[in-house]
């Protein structure tokens, strides 16, 4: 910890820009930086070309997002974990889905329970819409990357892919090779949900899983925070952040966190092996993408709403985050199951 007492007024910068919230009124001074890897967030949002975004369609798949219909159980609904009072996060390390009660930090499992815990943090699903975008702010909804080690490309599949997870909805009751059709019955059961359905999607049968994924996709799509004082900021509105926040973000690009957070969403997309120690609730270590303990740069957006933070929720707040980066930067695990010699080279590089 020493470097990070060296550094505390470093951190704090950094800490600022990326809550950026606005409570330093004292007149800049810093004029706007050299910005190329960062531009706004796009205004408009693009779909699939086969899945069109329409008011009935976002309608519908809220309905969905909102139903516990979809789970094995009918006990835990999409908007369980992602709930909107949580930033369509939760503050909870682990997320407890199938057998549980209450939201976010009062969500527990019933008793009995042979339901595992879930393994890792539950992603914010707001502006995902934006997953895979570059620094010149290209991407293509069918290719983005989704979960923490972008097992799944679209929303579209990453709204199916939960309800296919035993501990997250699927339950012990079904297995993955039927759950959605069960799921498909169920609602081709329910009168209000064929005419909806039908509205929307005007084909023979008109609900399928594929059309499922289709609407709530829709409807996450519309979850974006695309004006924020950041996208102001860089859109050519010095005003937008303090002086502090804009010291934070020059602070922040000298130390080469835009190595990795780069871009509109703060994120390269890309896989990274960084040694975050285990979470002791779990029985076995969790060993990431394609078994390297590589997981994807998450967003930096809407941060303050999103804690605690990295793929298992192993850090409270961003102070231990920005610790954990300042030790590993000298070379050495934080994790006894990954070598020194494994440790992303980025994270090596300019740090103070």
């Amino acid at each position: 910890m020493k470097l990070f007492k060296l550094n505390k007024i470093f951190f704090i910068n950094i800490v600022t820009l990326l809550y950026l919230s606005c409570n330093d009124s004292k007149e800049s001074t810093i004029g706007l930086f050299d910005n190329a890897v960062y531009i706004p967030l796009p205004k408009t949002i693009l779909s699939p070309k086969d899945n069109p975004t329409t008011p009935e369609k976002v309608a519908l798949g809220k309905l969905l997002f909102y139903d516990p219909i979809l789970s094995g159980n009918k006990d835990v609904a999409c908007a369980t974990c992602h709930h909107p009072d949580f930033g369509y996060a939760e503050l909870k390390d682990l997320s407890i889905g199938v057998n549980g009660k209450g939201l976010s930090m009062n969500r527990k499992f019933n008793s009995p329970n042979n339901i595992p815990i879930v393994k890792r943090n539950a992603h914010t699903i707001l502006n995902t819409a934006f997953n895979g975008i570059n620094v010149n702010g290209e991407y293509s909804p069918e290719k983005a990357a989704m979960f923490w080690d972008s097992r799944e490309e679209s929303l579209e599949k990453q709204a199916l892919a939960p309800i296919k997870t035993l501990e997250e909805m699927m339950g012990h009751s079904f297995s993955e090779d039927i759950i959605l059709d069960t799921i498909v019955n169920r609602l081709r059961n329910i009168p209000e949900y064929v005419l909806k359905f039908q509205d929307v999607f005007k084909t023979k049968p008109a609900i399928s899983s594929i059309n499922l994924g289709k609407a709530i996709a829709a409807f996450e799509r519309t979850l974006v925070t695309n004006n924020s004082r950041f996208d102001q900021y860089i859109a050519g509105d010095s005003s937008a952040l303090s002086y502090s926040e804009k010291k934070g973000f020059n602070l922040f690009k000298k130390a080469n966190c835009h190595s990795c957070h780069s871009g509109p969403m703060f994120s390269d997309f890309k896989m990274h092996v960084l040694t975050v120690p285990e979470n002791e609730k779990l029985n076995f270590p969790d060993d990431g993408f394609e078994k390297t303990y590589a997981f994807r740069t998450p967003t930096l957006r809407n941060l303050r709403y999103t804690a605690p933070y990295m793929h298992n929720g192993k850090f409270e707040n961003l102070l231990e985050v920005l610790e954990f980066y300042e030790d590993i930067a000298s070379g050495v695990s934080k994790n006894s199951n990954i070598e020194n010699e494994k440790i992303d080279s980025l994270n090596k590089k300019n740090r103070h």
